[in-house]
């Protein structure tokens, strides 16, 4: 297979990478095992992460909660007296969650942060609970108390601002289209209908300009590429004083892992039919987790879908869902954990998936500045297990990541270099530098695996 870098179009500038806090870093309470945890995600030696997304939760009343999972559950600093109706703050709480955030910021290498919600206050929904309504599909908060949750995510977001966090982005909603609530609930959530999105939206906005707030909104957090994407897209456009504080439309690359074809198709309808706005890619794990934390494949998968992310549907950013999660033991005695690392309850005991090194090939050696190549390829749902994609770095260096998930495998590269350094990672190796030296013309990718090479 050929690839002529030479004659590589340009697509957008990549404003970076990151991933999220929720719902882990509430749990991860030692000292030393949030060290480790921000270095390996956010350090110059792991992946080096400029994104960070930290989690605006919805509380939880002890007395009418149904999600089991702790982990799922959130501490909200503020609290509301059922009795008297009234509530206070108290900013101190979500401590832990706070803690993980300013170390992560700490690092210098955070320029994007962005508090997001997946639910109203819990004394602000219709149920008195943060997991959704009663009935699926139905909005969880009543629109008297839209202004209220406006108030309560915008205090929060000041509190942070006073604090010296750099926040940029907020996110008050997320996934909207999805059924959240019914009988069965296991994490906070809320359904919108798009009118209803735009509504909540607009008084965020008029709140925001009211306040003289310096944030942005990062909307509406679409749970799927196509679908009901476009109703919710076309509510938010229409509304002026929404888009007037808009810098990001962001979407979840979720339910399409072997359909290059939805990308394509997501790009022409939606991203290059609004190239005034940035569209940017901001959760995705692999969902249903089919492949346990020590399974390369699962590697590849979380490599192919960034590389078809970055060049198919040109996302501005790309952001993983999550950074960590519990362990997940299936009958087999595996661990399927859909994060880059999993971890027991309180954290004694943890480990790094395979899927992170998938993360590193592009995050690592793909900085932000860096602009994204159109080589050419093309890959179909039928002819989708060799992959390639280019970027130029703002030094101008071309790094090339290709993942490899079906037999041995060479590139032809074309292109007026010097020097090629080749980074491999597969089932027995990680990271590892296979080649240092003259460009070769010949780039030799092995079954199940991920190459980088940097030429220059």
């Amino acid at each position: 297979m050929k690839i002529h870098l030479d004659a590589a179009k340009d697509l957008q500038t990549i404003k970076g990478w990151g991933t999220s806090a929720c719902w882990w870093s509430q749990a991860c309470a030692d000292s030393d095992t949030q060290d480790k945890i921000i270095d390996l995600l956010y350090g110059d030696d792991g992946l080096g992460l400029n994104i960070y997304r930290y989690n605006v939760g919805g509380g939880t009343d002890e007395t009418n909660c149904r999600v089991p999972d702790p982990w799922r559950r959130t501490e909200s600093m503020m609290l509301f007296d059922k009795e008297k109706e009234e509530t206070s703050w108290d900013f101190s709480r979500d401590k832990t969650a706070v803690e993980v955030m300013k170390k992560a910021v700490a690092t210098g290498n955070v320029d994007t942060l962005i508090l997001f919600a997946n639910s109203p206050h819990y004394s602000q929904t219709a149920t008195g609970q943060a997991s959704g309504g009663l009935l699926m599909h139905t909005c969880n908060i009543p629109k008297s108390k839209y202004k209220a949750f406006a108030d309560y995510f915008l205090t929060v977001t000041q509190h942070f601002l006073d604090e010296g966090l750099p926040v940029d982005y907020i996110s008050p909603i997320n996934e909207p289209q999805w059924k959240w609530g019914g009988d069965v609930v296991w994490q906070e959530g809320c359904h919108y209908e798009p009118e209803e999105v735009a509504e909540v939206l607009h008084i965020f906005a008029t709140e925001i300009k009211r306040r003289n707030m310096p944030v942005k909104l990062c909307i509406p957090e679409s749970g799927e590429l196509l679908q009901t994407t476009p109703k919710y897209l076309w509510a938010i456009l229409a509304d002026d004083e929404i888009m007037s504080v808009t810098d990001i439309i962001a979407y979840h690359s979720y339910h399409v892992d072997h359909s290059p074809e939805s990308r394509r198709e997501f790009c022409k309808q939606i991203v290059m039919a609004h190239p005034q706005y940035r569209f940017d890619m901001t959760e995705w794990c692999e969902l249903p987790c089919k492949h346990h934390t020590r399974d390369f494949k699962g590697a590849l998968i979380t490599a192919r879908i960034i590389g078809q992310d970055m060049t198919i549907c040109r996302a501005v950013t790309w952001t993983s869902w999550v950074a960590v999660n519990g362990i997940a033991k299936h009958e087999d005695g595996l661990d399927y954990a859909d994060s880059l690392i999993s971890a027991s309850a309180d954290f004694s005991e943890w480990s790094v998936a395979e899927r992170y090194y998938g993360y590193a090939h592009f995050s690592k050696y793909v900085p932000k500045g860096s602009v994204a190549l159109d080589i050419g390829l093309r890959p179909t749902e039928d002819n989708n297990d060799f992959n390639a994609f280019a970027f130029r770095t703002p030094e101008g260096k071309t790094v090339l990541v290709a993942v490899n998930e079906g037999a041995d495998n060479t590139l032809d590269i074309a292109g007026d270099f010097s020097t090629m350094r080749v980074i491999s990672s597969n089932q027995q190796e990680k990271l590892t530098t296979v080649y240092d030296g003259a460009f070769c013309q010949t780039l030799f990718v092995p079954a199940d695996t991920i190459v980088t090479a940097i030429l220059s």
